[in-house]
């Protein structure tokens, strides 16, 4: 039996920010069979080797289209920084871009699905589409979180353009 998800949807704009942490590229199979949580898990072991943290709470979560005719995608499992001058070995850096997005939060027990599903229908609503270029997907997890956890909450951010 499900539960009926009542969501409340947000627009909010991100300055531009640096982050290090791990890449993973695989399949949407892939990713369910745990690879994403892998990394989430490294890059919890790992923190402390990181400087210039800004929100060393929060754990992001960046997934990118791998490319057109892929079944894959590119994600980083990452903590924003101040400054990407030092990247511990096997470790990575990204720069995102501003960006405007559609936010909402995912919580703990409901259908991750759902969520997703009513945030990509909001947008329509709004008048607006997800962007097609670059960054799909942004998460924003409690470090504190297991990655291992069944039932995670999250902040889901859609980057978005008006239509």
């Amino acid at each position: 039996m499900s539960v009926e998800q009542k969501k409340e949807f947000e627009i909010v704009s991100k300055e531009e920010f640096l982050a290090i942490g791990f890449k993973w590229e695989g399949t949407f199979a892939e990713a369910a069979d745990g690879g994403i949580r892998r990394i989430q898990a490294e890059l919890k072991n790992r923190l402390e080797e990181i400087s210039g943290k800004v929100n060393p709470e929060t754990l992001l979560g960046l997934s990118y289209h791998a490319s057109e005719n892929s079944e894959g995608f590119t994600h980083y499992a990452a903590v924003e920084v101040s400054n990407a001058d030092s990247v511990p070995e096997g470790m990575v850096s990204i720069s995102v871009p501003a960006n405007r997005y559609a936010q909402t939060d995912h919580r703990k027990g409901e259908s991750v699905v759902e969520s997703y599903n009513q945030i990509y229908i909001w947008i329509r609503e709004q008048g607006m589409e997800a962007s097609q270029s670059g960054l799909t997907h942004f998460e924003k997890y409690p470090m504190a979180q297991d990655p291992f956890s069944t039932t995670p909450a999250f902040t889901i951010m859609i980057p978005i353009e008006t239509a």
